[in-house]
């Protein structure tokens, strides 16, 4: 496959029935956890793509003995060592800020370093609650590099979230597991959930009520997780069933935390259904029936956003193709996520022939709008690449792409899979 200047044909509508690849998040949380767990642990269906493979590294670093079976992977839980050289933790956010938690509770030191990208993303967030625990930690006034000197001797502390953001929260709760009395964190707006569930699994001593996460220090057992289709990675599919016809995606994980969009996009008039409901190592999952659907413009405040904060280019699209007047605000973290993620979808959308304002926190968008299109930029970000493609299925005319090499970060097989479901009759 062509991944410079990669072409986007339009087309009348896609059907059938849609695999996507394992839950991002839940596998990072899957890896570490069983890493530090008495016994072994086997992971079922583990996304393979470049963001896991940062984590899963990282932790062989760390001296965690991680081995891939058929179609599973064994970890064996155990104490973690001092790295050999500095950690390289790729593009992956979630590794850098989730690892610093890990390692702060150890006494153990560390480096961790990132790719041009992931340098650039804020890391004070997670600096300010772990300086507080005890845990020392050097950077470039805020950003990657990490030098980290854990400790044995954290403490646990009481922290008020200022932002809603799950890596920062799982970075406090991971060193609390080491630490020394009871972490308490509170969340005036809940993130997703995936640690919380996953720590209860592994038998941690946790309690959630009325937007405070309680947690004791505990010493996890290990098990075997079942990791189910990442909901974020479904929303590209999500998006083009709406607006471009009928189409099945099978076992996702529909996590209250994680469900936002679909949320969002019902409220618009969406035809989205959730079937065959189950659990699957703790997370709900379903199978999602996704049709066709006229679209009436909403307004998206700050309290929508945490639940549903990486489809929100997502959204924009969704809104150029809704009738009437879409505003969405509070979504400033975006700005800082792989790339300026307003700034990228207002370029593309606008180029394409969007009516779209940009925000210092989001957009107000005009529809509907047929799209045209062109030549648009995917800022080497993963997300926007896979918006604009699909933006680029309901365009009018040829859409190029500069660069879709960064997909393989999130989602390898999303060309191929898409490519099954359009149909040019």
């Amino acid at each position: 496959m062509k991944l410079k200047n990669f072409k986007v044909n339009p087309v009348r509508k896609i059907g059938g029935v849609v695999f996507i690849p394992s839950d991002k998040s839940i596998s990072h949380r899957a890896l570490i956890l069983s890493s530090i767990s008495r016994g072994t642990s086997r992971i079922f269906n583990l996304l393979e793509s470049e963001d896991v493979f940062s984590t899963l590294n990282a932790l062989r670093n760390l001296g965690i003995e991680i081995k891939k079976q058929k179609n599973f992977y064994i970890v064996k839980g155990g104490s973690l060592k001092k790295p050999e050289g500095k950690i390289f933790c790729g593009n992956s956010g979630t590794t850098m800020r989730l690892l610093s938690g890990l390692i702060s509770g150890h006494p153990i030191k560390a480096t961790l370093t990132g790719d041009m990208s992931l340098s650039k993303r804020p890391m004070k967030r997670i600096i300010e609650p772990i300086s507080l625990m005890g845990a020392k930690i050097k950077s470039k006034k805020g950003f990657p590099p990490l030098e980290i000197q854990g400790s044995s001797n954290l403490k646990g502390i009481s922290y008020k979230m200022p932002v809603a953001s799950a890596q920062v929260k799982s970075a406090i709760l991971l060193a609390g597991l080491n630490a020394k009395g009871t972490t308490k964190i509170f969340e005036k707006i809940p993130s997703r959930n995936h640690t919380e569930i996953m720590l209860k699994n592994f038998c941690a001593d946790i309690k959630i009520k009325n937007g405070w996460i309680v947690l004791k220090p505990s010493k996890l057992k290990a098990q075997n997780v079942m990791v189910p289709g990442d909901i974020s990675s479904a929303c590209f599919f999500i998006t083009a069933g709406v607006l471009l016809g009928k189409i099945k995606i099978k076992q996702v994980g529909i996590n209250r935390t994680r469900t936002g969009f679909v949320d969002a996009i019902r409220k618009m008039g969406a035809k989205v259904k959730f079937v065959n409901k189950h659990l699957l190592s703790g997370e709900p999952v379903a199978d999602i029936l996704v049709e066709k659907s006229k679209l009436k413009a909403r307004n998206f405040s700050k309290k929508d956003i945490p639940s549903m904060i990486d489809e929100i280019p997502l959204l924009a699209l969704i809104a150029t193709q809704s009738e009437g007047v879409t505003k969405i605000t509070g979504a400033q973290e975006l700005r800082v996520k792989e790339s300026d993620r307003i700034r990228a979808t207002y370029e593309g959308l606008r180029k394409m022939g969007a009516k779209i304002e940009e925000l210092k926190d989001g957009f107000i968008i005009k529809g509907p709008q047929k799209l045209k299109g062109t030549s648009v930029q995917g800022f080497s970000d993963h997300r926007i690449v896979m918006m604009l493609y699909i933006a680029g299925l309901i365009a009018e005319g040829r859409t190029t792409i500069d660069d879709i090499s960064s997909v393989k970060i999130s989602f390898p097989d999303f060309f191929k899979i898409a490519k099954k479901i359009v149909r040019r009759d």
